[in-house]
């Protein structure tokens, strides 16, 4: 029996314009949570992506979620040395794609997940929800995410969302530079055709170089520092004070 697949990935036909992927996490039931397998088939989509005739991407999700973070049943079981290496592919593979990746961001996100959307060429998200690095309270440290993350950030917000842990809303995030733009829900399609609209406006070849362009330095610096933060990822999820908390959160 095959197991039941945890991303989809659809090409989107337009009358008047470029078609698009569109590459949706559907864990619900899990809230999206960045398994192996997950992270397996993202990885798969956009490698399907960058090779179809589609002039951008669009990465969404189905659930109340957009997306939990690391799978801590997953975690705690086989440790967390493979999804830090895999998590770290998906998000250079976001961030080399030769075609810009729109994030459609309608449900809370958190942890890893926010890796994902701060990874993406443009972030628009709905205004009533909440992101969270979660990290700091299960003893750990958003340090193969703070890759994609800590370019876009102000270093102030940064600090205090990673160190606090704390709730913040879209509209905060839009401030400090984590998505692109916070919008009502009920305009969150809209505003995410319009974007793609401006985006099937330019030619393949130079969206291609100018995200190039625009990546060059965050690359060069992911490039770096992946190796480590793979490596301390995986030191902290192993940790007893980590094993500890993550097991009392799975308990409640």
């Amino acid at each position: 029996m095959t197991s039941r697949s945890q991303v989809l990935y659809d090409v989107v036909e337009q009358a008047e314009s470029a078609p698009y992927a569109r590459i949706t996490l559907d864990a619900p039931q899990r809230r999206n949570a960045l398994s192996l397998a997950l992270l397996d088939e993202l990885q798969a989509a956009l490698h399907r992506a960058a090779h179809d005739d589609v002039r951008s991407v669009v990465l969404a999700a189905n659930g109340p979620a957009f997306c939990s973070g690391a799978d801590l049943t997953e975690a705690l079981r086989d440790g967390m040395t493979e999804s830090a290496r895999r998590l770290a592919d998906v998000l250079r593979t976001l961030l080399a794609l030769p075609k810009p990746v729109v994030a459609r961001v309608h449900g809370p996100v958190r942890a890893g997940g926010i890796g994902l959307v701060a990874a993406c060429d443009v972030a628009i998200s709905a205004d009533q929800i909440t992101y969270a690095f979660t990290e700091a309270r299960l003893a750990l440290a958003p340090a193969v995410i703070s890759l994609a993350v800590l370019p876009r950030m102000t270093p102030r917000a940064a600090s205090r969302t990673f160190l606090t842990g704390a709730q913040f809303t879209a509209a905060e995030a839009a401030d400090w530079g984590l998505i692109t733009r916070a919008v009502p829900l009920e305009g969150l399609d809209h505003e995410v055709e319009a974007v793609l609209a401006d985006l099937a406006a330019a030619e393949p070849q130079g969206l291609a170089a100018t995200k190039a362009l625009l990546n060059a330095d965050l690359l060069t610096r992911f490039d770096a520092n992946v190796d480590d933060a793979v490596t301390t990822s995986a030191k902290l999820f192993g940790s007893e004070p980590a094993r500890a908390a993550m097991s009392r959160l799975l308990r409640r």
